[in-house]
């Protein structure tokens, strides 16, 4: 039902915004009994939307900004789904001129999380609300329930929060949806959540590319394998899916569609975004930066054409028994898919500590079982991991996973040095498997680096049998000295 704005102030959420993602939340609200206002620069989406969808529930058309403001109860809820960046301050202007204070802007796409930190306090101080709300789940988890994560002030999740858990995905009862913390920290966490994803999907193509580059198996024997590790500990949406992929058939040629895909991976920048900031944090997150990394060299198909027949070497047969290589497959999969979200979880302190946020982990792995991407059975294992210590230093050091890290490890180890030894690339698991030895390692070569950097530079160094700083006189008599 379309209602006539002039009846008065009767929506209890407005959208603008309207492709894809915009028009799917805001059918997820209509269906759950909210008045919805419709926004959109071109009104052709907004009764396109109402045209197609409009029976689902109770919309109201608006065409411009003070009509579509004017159409919602106080105080005001706004749900911004346009592109990051200058697209979405200029609609948060247009919004803002137009409220008053103690209404509630929400942005819902994925912006960076320092530009919704600016954001945040600029419209504080004109007395307005602003939310940074993460959004997981594609199109079809903002129609049928995503995972939402939130930031921005949290006086304004009592007016907000109830509306945004009633759409969200529902998992044992409890809602994808909690407010995360405040100004930037709900973006943040979606940027992480994405390089997460990054990491995932890389490892789950390099486990595919073994299965067909050491084993021989086709599409089929593959989505096969993916759909029965899909009943185990790797239970999860991405594993699903590609599994889906695995077994469509092009209509044109007959082939496999992957095998008729350009092996080229694009990205909207969330995951460089992650590595970006996990550099500016000091916090290593090596699986993911390698999963950005790979599809960036993806990308660099001149540079591949050209390199194609270059020397490869082999040093070893391929695997005569393949069901164990696949097993050392499935089991290196699952170790470095927790030392992927190991490193995610490891950014997310890092920034807690940085910005003053106060996120907490377990918090995480609820909201993200159910909507989001990385949808996955052992986010339980997660989530009580860090119930029973908040304060665990690394998720690999939780009971659980220690104890299967330490079942994978002879797996984990085979599948890395199988495929180095065959000349088949695996960044992701050899970069997961070469962080989790140098955790447990009790010395590093990082005393070398010490050693030089005050060598060339006077950095100086520590001792482990003494406290401070000391230099040693390089250029001199070669004494030690205090610095």
């Amino acid at each position: 039902m379309t209602i006539d704005n002039t009846e008065g102030a009767r929506a209890q959420i407005g959208v603008t915004g309207l492709a894809v993602m915009g028009s799917n939340i805001a059918r997820n609200f209509a269906r759950h009994g909210h008045t919805v206002a419709l926004h959109n620069r071109s009104i052709a989406k907004t009764d396109a939307l109402i045209e197609e969808h409009g029976s689902e529930g109770d919309f109201v058309r608006t065409e411009t900004i003070e009509e579509f403001v004017g159409a919602l109860q106080k105080p005001r809820r706004v749900l911004i789904m346009v592109k990051a960046g200058d697209p979405t301050d200029a609609v948060i202007e247009e919004l803002a001129a137009a409220m008053e204070p103690g209404d509630i802007i929400i942005d819902g796409g994925n912006a960076l999380y320092t530009d919704t930190i600016r954001r945040e306090a600029s419209l504080r101080e004109r007395g307005l609300h602003f939310v940074g709300a993460g959004i997981s789940g594609g199109e079809e988890g903002a129609l049928n329930g995503p995972s939402i994560m939130p930031g921005g002030p949290k006086e304004s999740y009592a007016a907000l929060g109830p509306l945004l858990e009633s759409i969200a995905a529902q998992v044992d009862g409890t809602p994808c949806c909690t407010h995360i913390g405040p100004d930037g920290s709900g973006h943040f966490v979606k940027m992480v959540h994405n390089g997460i994803e990054y990491a995932d999907m890389q490892l789950i193509g390099e486990a595919y590319n073994l299965l067909g580059s050491a084993l021989g198996y086709d599409a089929g024997k593959i989505a096969d394998v993916f759909t029965e590790w899909n009943g185990g500990d790797l239970e999860s949406y991405l594993v699903e899916i590609t599994a889906e992929v695995l077994r469509q058939n092009d209509a044109k040629t007959g082939k496999p569609l992957v095998d008729v895909i350009v092996d080229a991976a694009e990205q909207k920048g969330t995951g460089r975004w992650t590595v970006k900031s996990a550099l500016d944090l000091g916090v290593p997150v090596t699986g993911i930066a390698e999963a950005v990394f790979a599809r960036a060299l993806s990308g660099s198909r001149d540079q591949r054409k050209a390199a194609v027949g270059l020397a490869s070497g082999q040093l070893a047969d391929k695997p005569t028994d393949a069901a164990q290589f696949t097993e050392d497959i499935r089991q290196a999969l699952y170790a470095s898919k927790v030392v992927a979200y190991a490193q995610g979880f490891d950014q997310i302190a890092a920034g807690s500590a940085e910005y003053d946020w106060d996120l907490h982990p377990a918090d995480l792995a609820t909201i993200w079982r159910g909507g989001c991407i990385i949808r996955a059975r052992f986010l339980n294992r997660i989530k009580d991991a860090y119930d029973e210590n908040p304060k665990l230093p690394s998720l690999i050091l939780a009971p659980y996973f220690r104890d299967a890290i330490e079942t994978a490890i002879d797996s984990w180890r085979r599948v890395v040095s199988t495929a180095t030894l065959l000349g088949i690339p695996v960044p992701a698991f050899a970069s997961s498997l070469s962080y989790y030895d140098a955790l447990r390692a009790e010395r590093l070569p990082a005393a070398l680096t010490q050693g030089q950097r005050d060598f060339f530079g006077a950095h100086t160094y520590e001792r482990v049998d003494a406290d401070g700083k000391f230099h040693t006189l390089w250029s001199g008599d070669r004494s030690e000295v205090q610095a």
